[in-house]
């Protein structure tokens, strides 16, 4: 019931953001349209900062699905940029209305998992410190999330699939070699 209640939320927000900026939105807008009650909205989150970040964290994790291994993960970063196109109203809505930051921030615990499966996979079978991985995955974060980012702020004209490509052929093999560099 919890899920289906958030997901209810979420919708209202993606709803309401089609007609006025988030910055304009209030608590009493979502709960009307939800037709729940505030208090059922604030059981489940703090804000609205709250609900933003707990939809554009869902949306990608769907997205991501089982896209998290080293063969895959260019349909994984394909499946975020399709995830946050399909939601362009959404996203450019808290994009404007928020700071890059803000957006950073929703997006790095997603990219940094999908890194995270793709370095422990590579990474089998090798002596390598947590710490080393932590700090490739950071690396690569900032690649993709920058790269997503001003795809965002350009209104997100180029095609995904072209970025990924693009991408895929600048990184190929490099994870592999930041992991035997870290070798133990």
């Amino acid at each position: 019931m919890s899920n289906v209640t958030k997901r209810a939320l979420e919708q209202s927000l993606k709803n309401l953001l089609l007609k006025k900026p988030l910055t304009k939105i209030t608590i009493g807008d979502i709960t009307e349209d939800c037709g729940i009650n505030r208090m059922t909205f604030y059981y489940h989150f703090k804000d609205i900062y709250d609900l933003v970040e707990w939809a554009c964290l869902e949306d990608a994790r769907r997205a991501l699905d089982e896209k998290k291994t080293y063969d895959t993960w260019q349909q994984g970063l394909l499946q975020i940029f399709e995830a946050v196109q399909e939601n362009k109203p959404f996203i450019l809505n808290v994009y404007r209305c928020v700071h890059r930051e803000q957006v950073e921030k929703y997006l790095q615990p997603l990219v940094d998992q999908l890194l995270l499966d793709v370095i422990d996979e590579e990474a089998a079978g090798m002596t390598l410190r947590d710490e080393d991985k932590q700090f490739i995955a950071k690396v690569y974060d900032y690649i993709f999330i920058g790269v997503m980012l001003d795809w965002i702020k350009d209104d997100m004209r180029e095609n995904p699939q072209e970025i990924v490509s693009r991408l895929g052929k600048l990184l190929q093999g490099s994870v592999t070699a930041a992991i035997s560099r870290f070798r133990l």
